[in-house]
């Protein structure tokens, strides 16, 4: 079956960096699409940013999302030989604090779907980043 284990969370200072890596099994990782999405309390789940099996095309939040998609703060990468995803964060902010999770769809998804929590079947369990200023 498909697993997806995030790792690299942690409670950081603001303007600090994070890499979040999120270690896939059970599905063909080069064909599968990747996504992260993140969810405060009392807020739904929200898009972060997501990433074709290939690596080649990827997806940010298309509306202005604070000044995140401006300025690159957010990057995700892959490792189809590691059969890993991840998600980099630069410049942290207290308003980054949340429970990250990464996402798999196996059949590849479409630039409309990879976008939306509903374009994946697969979840992993979250990792806990809390920024403090």
């Amino acid at each position: 079956q498909v697993r997806l284990i995030e790792t690299g969370g942690g409670q950081v200072q603001a303007e600090s960096s994070l890499r979040l890596s999120c270690e896939a099994s059970g599905f063909k990782f080069s064909e599968g699409a990747m996504g992260w999405f993140r969810q405060a309390p009392g807020k739904e789940r929200e898009f972060v940013a997501a990433i074709s099996g290939s690596g080649r095309n990827t997806y940010y939040p298309d509306y202005p999302w604070g000044d995140s998609v401006a300025t690159g703060r957010f990057s995700i990468s892959r490792d189809n030989s590691k059969n890993t995803a991840y998600l980099q964060i630069t410049s942290l902010k207290p308003e980054d604090t949340a429970i990250y999770y990464c996402a798999a769809d196996p059949s590849g998804g479409s630039s409309v779907s990879v976008r939306q929590v509903t374009g994946y079947r697969h979840w992993g369990q979250g990792t806990q980043v809390t920024v403090s200023s």
